[in-house]
């Protein structure tokens, strides 16, 4: 009798299904704007901070507006954190729900490979954060910082030096990310929450439980949901957990599928996803860019100013952790699953790939300089560091990864050009359709 046939093993980073592989290309080239703009509102931030307007720049950021009965007379740079920031997190939350319900993410074995690598690419920062900042007075409380990924920088600068790169870098890339998210928003709601007020935090499971109720009967007027929306953020805001958190539970309640009344998961995009392209515009547009703009304004103070502010062992951390244990973190786990699991890289990649992936990972910035906000308070001298370290550990890393993938993308490059690409009437490349 012979023995049965061992599983076949499994390939890291290999290509998706075609259809994911479509839908990650639309996403990066919907992206690419959205990272331009968040590039430009971080620039101008910094150039006007450190001009002789340096304090109508502050003024600007610290005006406050909003109801003060309401606990709502927030500063316009709170507003853009707690409140714009909140459209991010819905599209992430949209996002992160359609991976697992529908994409590449709901099958165990996809999933293993950017859950053990956005694991890794965040624990590894943390720990060196930690080693620089030990003994430091109240340091310690910014460890999470350098453990988030920038996905609207790092899908710019991927889509301006990638040409050629195989789609399962950039699939690779995208659920990454999507993990990363994950962790971060509940890092923020673990670690970061000063005071808890269940009172408000009970109430506004209310309007949250309406907000689902009439998604899950697949309704889209604006007129209803908003008003909710709104009410659920204001009492999250309220009970002292970091409001963005209100974004992400918004998402998880719209459905990814459509019901079987209306054909089902094959008759087309669920709300989900109308929700997504309705609302991505508005969060990599507008949201994101006008966080940067009020988050990422930190007066220097020329070289020497530069030079006293990477001094501080929270800064050195930062940078460490952004350039350094981003890339050893994703890259390791990324090993170690290849080295103890019946998983290979694909046989189209190289580990040089992987490397640069994982430097690309260390551009840390929205919500690297959220978290920062929320460990030493906006405005502080630390809080200064913090951004410095930031924007120099995110320059770093991405000059790095971009050297890296550019020639990496130039050997593909001249693959592809001794290759002809086959497709069949369907519109399916070949390379979609092969077996194995």
């Amino acid at each position: 009798m012979t023995a049965p046939a061992p599983p076949p093993r499994q390939r890291l980073f290999s290509r998706g299904s075609f259809l994911e592989h479509s839908r990650v290309a639309e996403i990066l080239r919907a992206e690419t704007t959205g990272g331009l703009l968040l590039i430009a509102g971080a620039l101008a931030a910094i150039v006007w901070a450190n001009t002789p307007w340096a304090d109508a720049y502050e003024s600007l950021r610290d005006l406050r507006v909003g109801p003060s009965g309401l606990h709502l007379d927030l500063s316009l740079g709170t507003w853009a954190a707690d409140g714009l920031l909140a459209i991010f997190f819905f599209v992430a939350g949209l996002e992160l729900k359609r991976e697992f319900v529908a994409g590449d993410l709901r099958d165990p074995r996809r999933a293993a490979l950017p859950v053990a690598a956005a694991v890794g690419g965040m624990a590894v920062p943390a720990v060196i954060y930690v080693l620089w900042n030990l003994g430091g007075s109240g340091a310690l409380e910014g460890w999470a910082i350098p453990t988030a990924t920038d996905i609207a920088f790092a899908v710019a600068i991927l889509a301006v030096i990638s040409t050629h790169l195989p789609s399962g870098l950039r699939t690779f890339l995208l659920t990454l990310a999507v993990v990363d998210d994950l962790l971060a928003i509940t890092i923020i709601a673990l670690f970061y929450t000063s005071e808890l007020h269940l009172a408000f935090l009970a109430l506004a499971l209310v309007p949250l439980a309406a907000f689902a109720i009439l998604v899950q009967k697949r309704v889209r007027s604006g007129w209803l949901l908003i008003p909710l929306a709104v009410l659920t953020w204001v009492l999250v805001h309220e009970s002292g957990v970091h409001a963005t958190v209100a974004g992400v539970l918004l998402g998880f309640t719209v459905p990814v599928v459509r019901s079987e009344a209306a054909g089902g998961p094959d008759a087309g995009p669920g709300l989900a996803e109308h929700f997504e392209h309705l609302m991505r515009p508005v969060s990599a547009g507008v949201a994101v860019p006008v966080f940067a703009f009020f988050a990422a304004g930190v007066t220097v103070g020329g070289l020497s100013g530069l030079v006293d502010s990477l001094q501080d062992p929270v800064a050195l951390g930062i940078l460490s952790g952004l350039v350094v244990g981003k890339s050893i973190g994703i890259a390791g786990s990324t090993w170690l699953l290849s080295t103890f699991t019946r998983a290979d890289l694909d046989e189209e990649l190289s580990w040089w790939d992987v490397i640069g992936m994982s430097l690309l990972a260390g551009v840390g910035f929205t919500v690297s300089l959220l978290i920062g906000e929320l460990a030493f308070g906006a405005g502080s001298a630390r809080d200064d560091h913090v951004k410095v370290g930031v924007l120099v550990g995110s320059l770093v890393a991405a000059l790095l990864a971009a050297g890296l993938l550019r020639a990496r993308n130039r050997v593909y490059r001249r693959l592809c050009e001794e290759e002809a690409v086959d497709a069949d009437r369907d519109g399916v490349p070949d390379v979609f359709q092969r077996e194995g």
